[in-house]
């Protein structure tokens, strides 16, 4: 089993659960976070005052999937989905998960998923 962990600018949340909906892919938990990368943050101007945004809005999105191939497919789809050729697009992870638990019927493993 696999863990995708995907940060990416909100506005491409809709577009991305659109395509992993539209292969197969359901379940997936959206977190609102703040960070920054590279870009380390930038100044905006309000009502005349300049000040220090210093971390980023951004979504994270986790989705647990049963195979490497699956795992390889939602990449892809985010990947390609989130894509904006800016800076500050996000990152994802991909990580290998031990044991998954459904607590209301105490499925293991891929039944719980």
């Amino acid at each position: 089993m696999k863990k995708i962990e995907a940060i990416v600018k909100p506005f491409k949340l809709e577009d991305i659960k659109d395509a992993l909906i539209e292969a197969g892919i359901e379940g997936m938990t959206v977190s609102e976070v703040k960070g920054y990368g590279r870009q380390q943050g930038h100044t905006e101007l309000y009502r005349g005052a300049e000040y220090v945004v210093e971390f980023i809005p951004k979504v994270k999105i986790e989705i647990v999937v049963s195979s490497e191939e699956i795992a390889n497919t939602v990449v892809t789809i985010i990947k390609d989905t989130a894509l904006t050729g800016k800076i500050g697009d996000g990152k994802i992870f991909v990580s290998d998960i031990n044991k998954v638990i459904r607590i209301r019927t105490g499925e293991e493993d891929e039944e719980a998923l």
